[in-house]
């Protein structure tokens, strides 16, 4: 298939289109973007080019290609213990608290708030086990806007490549086997996280309460509205002196009432006020 350019009324849709069901803004200018996360799809309707996609979605109105669309355009990149300075916040300073803390209960709880395939659930899974809490009644929620990545992360299975992206050796070793060409997670870890698909922009107080959770490279695709009204949810779900990790250009800019900003061993963190 010739790559053929998207018209401009075309892509003001698939702006749109996304914005109405996620509340993600795509700016002008990502043609590469949506060329590179939509192709797939178009092949796999046997259509010639995006152009084509978008007539098929303006004519049928059909939920399942448009549900498509959207879950391309919203995969995340993730990797294993991805920002390793907040692992070594975690395992530092927020578990010895919680053990001191929670050691009536020894119950806890963690959101991964846009999980895509799991690595970073299942890194916190793995934090977990190394730092002696796996009899613990531990609770990890991984949550993301697409099935898709949620299917691949309750599997478990993962790629040569993505055991190679932040997964050190000796932990590869303890919690994988090798399963064909790719590595799948043991049973141990993966009954430590439970996903489910959930939009950031409904209302999420009752999932909580939680001592952590991670809402990482996903509030750079709002616009300033959306994101001040997610970051007051996630406020919501945690216990007071919870730990909010976002990711590295973002910011809880604008609810400083809410949080407050911290460094511990060189991460910033947002503590639930």
């Amino acid at each position: 298939m010739h790559t053929v350019e998207i018209y401009a009324e075309n892509y003001r849709f698939l702006q749109q289109h996304v914005y109405s069901q996620t509340g993600i803004v795509l700016e002008d200018g990502k043609d590469y973007l949506f060329e590179s996360r939509l192709t797939p799809i178009v092949h796999q309707l046997g259509l010639d080019s995006i152009n084509d996609l978008c007539a098929l979605m303006l004519a049928t109105r059909e939920a399942g290609i448009g549900r498509q669309v959207v879950e391309a355009m919203t995969t995340n990149e993730t990797y294993f213990f991805r920002d390793p300075a907040h692992f070594k916040a975690i395992q530092s300073v927020l578990l010895p608290r919680l053990k001191k803390e929670r050691q009536d209960t020894k119950r806890l709880r963690f959101w991964s708030a846009a999980a895509s395939t799991g690595q970073e659930a299942y890194s916190l899974a793995m934090l977990l086990l190394e730092e002696a809490l796996g009899d613990w009644n531990t609770q990890i929620l991984g949550t993301d806007f697409s099935s898709q990545v949620l299917d691949r992360a309750r599997s478990g299975k993962y790629q040569q490549i993505e055991v190679n992206r932040g997964l050190p050796a000796a932990l590869l070793v303890k919690h994988f086997r090798r399963s064909g060409v790719d590595w799948q997670l043991s049973d141990q870890v993966r009954r430590m996280a439970n996903f489910e698909t959930i939009d950031l922009r409904a209302s999420m107080r009752a999932l909580g309460p939680f001592d952590l959770v991670f809402c990482r490279n996903v509030l750079i695709y709002f616009d300033a509205e959306t994101k001040l009204r997610i970051l007051k949810e996630l406020h919501g779900t945690l216990f007071r002196g919870g730990w909010l990790l976002l990711g590295g250009a973002e910011t809880a800019f604008g609810i400083e009432e809410l949080f407050e900003k911290q460094v511990v061993e060189n991460a910033t963190v947002y503590i639930a006020r």
